[in-house]
């Protein structure tokens, strides 16, 4: 199967290179003897990669004797998996009840605003993605984000700014 190359029909999205393809190929050869590999591929595909590309889910489809429909099922369900590059840094905004109880509701709002997308959208610079999650166990340090894997708690509107501003320096490669 390693010659079999990705290929975006759509025109729409990201193109997969062929170094991609190759990963896709490679981390389904590794993963599909294990059982039931269709989560741990999809989420190796999302690390090496950055996302699950569409193109990808035929290829992931055929390595597993799976339907494309299958594949795509799974991708689309569960909100962690990204079908897009995303930002160079992930934000999440933590809405479970007890961030919820002290002040959530007002950082998603403040974040929203502040980074000009909804939840799943990528800023327009392309460094700062914003989704949510229904809890960061955390829960008395609410509320809280993770940037990445770095865990905050207690971010206040002017923290969450702060946080934000080192995020962008990260992201354009400044100290």
């Amino acid at each position: 199967m390693a010659n079999v190359q990705i290929v975006n029909t759509k025109g729409l999205g990201a193109v997969v290179s062929r170094v991609q393809t190759d990963a896709v190929v490679s981390i389904c050869a590794e993963l599909k003897a294990i059982p039931a590999p269709l989560i741990p591929i999809l989420h190796a595909v999302q690390e090496k990669i950055g996302f699950v590309p569409s193109e990808s889910v035929p290829l992931i489809a055929r390595e597993l004797n799976l339907s494309i429909a299958e594949v795509h099922g799974v991708v689309s369900f569960y909100h962690y998996f990204r079908q897009d590059p995303g930002g160079r840094h992930t934000v999440h905004l933590c809405r479970a009840e007890a961030c919820q109880a002290v002040g959530a509701g007002a950082l998603e709002g403040h974040a929203k605003r502040t980074l000009e997308v909804d939840f799943h959208g990528t800023t327009r610079d392309g460094a700062i993605r914003l989704e949510p999650v229904y809890c960061l166990g955390n829960c008395a340090l609410g509320p809280s984000v993770m940037i990445d894997h770095e865990l905050h708690g207690r971010v206040s509107p002017q923290r969450f700014d702060q946080l934000m501003q080192d995020t962008r320096a990260a992201a354009a490669g400044k100290p």
